[in-house]
């Protein structure tokens, strides 16, 4: 009885320091009904499934186990279609025509938070565009509009500047900064030491520095620094 007691026991320690994530996601785009969707988290610089579900009347579910809070992302095939944080509690989804959502849990809203001022900023820059265009059609004096579109898109840049490198710095110890940081460099064509980048090294802690994307990233940056540079020669294939 003793050994059976333990046994219960352990299998109880064991389950109870598990994490569980609960995912119940709506959308009204029709191309999405019936397709498949799949949860995937970033393993050795590759997104792998680690579940999957069909959206069915605009309703779709993930319910799982994982072991430590991670940044993810809902594909349909090939195609990375939301990112997420994975951690404890009940996170709702919302995709429709204007805007896609992720909130109930404390990361989640933390991060989609940043995602509406950073769309702000965005649309603010496609305004600019308009009223240039407009301007246009107006007969306006180009010159004189040109130059202060240009003085407000330069502010805007800065404004957005300072967002995302706020928004990364302030969350170098949890996967919110690794993930923007993530979002960031994935655009680029290689590993590169842009300013931004030095910028955030030169301020990162030890636990973002060892972030195995971040790592891997700014390994391959300063190689690539040096081959640029003469200090190193490429790599035979």
């Amino acid at each position: 009885m003793k050994k059976l007691l333990f046994a219960l026991l352990t299998i109880f320690l064991l389950t109870s320091c598990g994490q569980t994530y609960d995912i119940q996601g709506s959308s009204n785009l029709s191309s999405l009904d019936g397709r498949m969707l799949y949860l995937k988290v970033l393993q050795d610089n590759d997104f792998k499934s680690i579940d999957s579900c069909d959206v069915v009347h605009g309703q779709f579910h993930f319910q799982g186990a994982f072991d430590t809070v991670r940044m993810a992302n809902i594909f349909m095939d090939d195609e990375g279609i939301l990112p997420l944080v994975l951690e404890s509690g009940n996170i709702s989804i919302k995709i429709n025509n204007t805007q896609q959502t992720v909130s109930g849990t404390p990361l989640n809203d933390e991060l989609f938070k940043f995602f509406s001022q950073y769309n702000q900023l965005k649309a603010r820059q496609a305004e600019l565009v308009h009223r240039h265009d407009q301007a246009i059609m107006d007969g306006q004096n180009m010159d004189v509009i040109t130059a202060q579109l240009n003085r407000e898109a330069a502010a805007i840049s800065e404004e957005e500047d300072h967002l995302v490198t706020s928004f990364v710095t302030d969350n170098f110890d949890n996967v919110l900064g690794p993930g923007v940081f993530f979002m960031v460099t994935i655009g680029f064509q290689y590993p590169e030491l842009t300013p931004w980048i030095e910028d955030i090294m030169s301020k990162a802690t030890d636990k973002f520095k060892n972030d195995a994307y971040v790592k891997d990233y700014y390994q391959k940056a300063q190689e690539n620094e040096q081959i640029m540079n003469g200090m190193k020669e490429v790599p035979a294939k």
